[in-house]
């Protein structure tokens, strides 16, 4: 197979230590086991040059994100116009190879309208504007739930640049029922990629709870804290790793004696803590897109205790503990905590997630655009 394709990524795809560019990445790696030719475009902004990218890609070019804030006043969402970049749209037209945008942040050479007659794809990693929304709602800050209101509507009055594409891949079911409502082009579900290639879980105890995620994510820490309320009540241990520069959030959680942070964690040891956690915990209040989290504990961890918003309509409902109120943690802790994981368990999983299967789910974006 001799396919070429651009794709462009909202960030450096690498190391794929959060949401949406662990599923740039896997994908990447995907489609290029499978013979796809990869003219990867990225937009740097911190995380450098990645050599490892290399072995994935023919060529990878690399962008500088203008952040000034001046592109706040724009009309266009922030997280677009700071990704405005004219050697990018050069770059495009010096080839005739289908483009796949990662999300709606680099969708900005649609509006030039200068890529015509080229098969567009377009990853849609959430209903953007939902999800700001819902970081509005989570933040503390007047300024910056502020801004997460304003780009909210912003992003809600370009959503409609998504109908210049081919195809949008939706990453989940809610996502894909609110598009075909919505837009008039051609929607597919696509699911998550990730890092994990088979089931691989132990059985029996573990000693600790687990909380992971990108601790930078306003929704995320709101979800710390209200675990810390729910363990402050409980003898049993918490670990909650992620990255975090919030002082404040890292002094509170020393004044609890069994709750634990791990900060800047590495993949090779979240993948430990996932492991050999007895419960994955992972509360969330924003059902928006999917969390690449619940699909690493339910591939890796035993019991994965979790709320509506984090698995409703996703198929993995009966994969999973439920609860919805503090009170309702609260008993489903003390039900799991010495309840050993079982075999049966780990076969309901091997028989459910086969629909998140990178290779399988390349081969449809293969089938799609050649």
């Amino acid at each position: 197979m001799n396919n070429y394709l651009n794709i462009i990524s909202f960030d450096v795809p690498y190391p794929p230590n959060y949401g949406g560019i662990i599923d740039v990445f896997f994908k990447l790696k995907a489609l290029n086991q499978l013979g796809v030719k990869i003219i990867l475009h990225t937009y740097e902004y911190g995380r450098g040059e990645q050599k490892e990218l290399q072995k994935y890609c023919e060529t990878v070019y690399y962008y500088k994100r203008n952040k000034n804030l001046n592109k706040v006043l724009s009309k266009l969402p922030f997280i677009v116009n700071s990704r405005i970049n004219n050697q990018l749209l050069k770059k495009l037209q010096s080839n005739n190879y289908p483009i796949l945008f990662e999300g709606l942040h680099t969708t900005y050479p649609l509006i030039r309208n200068q890529l015509n007659k080229r098969q567009i794809i377009v990853r849609a990693h959430n209903v953007e504007h939902h999800y700001y929304l819902g970081l509005s709602r989570s933040e503390n800050s007047k300024t910056k739930r502020l801004y997460f209101l304003t780009e909210a509507l912003k992003l809600k009055k370009y959503q409609p640049i998504l109908n210049s594409s081919s195809h949008i891949l939706s990453i989940s079911k809610n996502d894909y029922n609110y598009f075909k409502k919505k837009l008039r082009t051609h929607i597919d579900y696509i699911p998550a990629f990730h890092q994990n290639n088979e089931i691989n879980i132990s059985v029996g105890k573990g000693d600790y709870a687990l909380y992971h995620g990108d601790l930078r994510v306003s929704d995320n820490i709101k979800a710390c804290n209200y675990l810390c309320e729910i363990f402050s009540l409980l003898n049993y241990s918490l670990i909650i790793a992620g990255n975090t520069n919030n002082k404040l959030f890292v002094n509170k959680i020393k004044t609890y004696p069994n709750i634990k942070l791990i900060n800047q964690v590495d993949n090779e040891n979240l993948n430990h803590l996932i492991k050999n956690a007895h419960i994955n915990i992972l509360p969330t209040f924003q059902n928006t897109g999917i969390k690449l989290k619940l699909i690493n504990a339910l591939f890796s961890g035993r019991f994965c205790l979790v709320n509506n918003e984090m698995v409703e309509n996703t198929g993995l409902e009966n994969l999973c503990q439920i609860a919805n109120s503090k009170k309702e943690f609260l008993s489903k802790i003390l039900e799991l905590k010495d309840k050993s994981f079982p075999e049966t368990e780990i076969i309901k999983r091997k028989q459910t997630l086969t629909e998140f299967d990178n290779l399988k789910n390349a081969q449809k974006i293969i089938d799609l655009i050649f």
